[in-house]
């Protein structure tokens, strides 16, 4: 069976299309990323603002990696099984994907990488349909 998949990433959210011969599945993913954690204690206007209450650069960048790379594992176990990828997004994260499919040797199913700004659901579907009608 020929399984073809679209996937729109961001760091927010994937919008996936799977195309079989016996139809469509959408799916989304929506991550738990917080691009800028905010500190934690009281604000410096309300009181004592101590530096052992910010949290350090380096501890909030390995939070938000941790969370991204539970992100794209589960994009990664959801379309896993496609024999062919096509991915498109507007930032780094459709970059990043790849790096993780190719460390899952599963590179070599990846059939196009695009940037592309904000799109409906129905322009992602539109474009993955048109895409592999080619």
């Amino acid at each position: 069976m020929n399984t073809k998949i679209g996937l729109w990433i961001d760091h927010r959210k994937a919008s996936i299309l799977t195309i079989r011969e016996k139809g469509e599945e959408r799916k989304e993913i929506v991550s738990e990323v917080e691009k800028q954690p905010r500190r934690s204690g009281d604000s410096p206007l309300k009181g004592s603002y101590e530096s052992s209450q910010v949290p350090a650069d380096d501890s909030r960048q390995r939070a938000f990696t941790g969370q991204l790379n539970i992100y794209y594992d589960e994009v990664i176990a959801c379309i896993g099984d496609a024999e062919s990828i096509l991915i498109f997004g507007p930032g780094e994260a459709k970059d990043e994907l790849k790096k993780r499919l190719e460390g899952n040797n599963l590179g070599g199913r990846i059939v196009g990488i695009e940037t592309v700004d904000k799109m409906t659901d129905g322009q992602i579907a539109a474009k993955i349909r048109q895409h592999f009608a080619d």
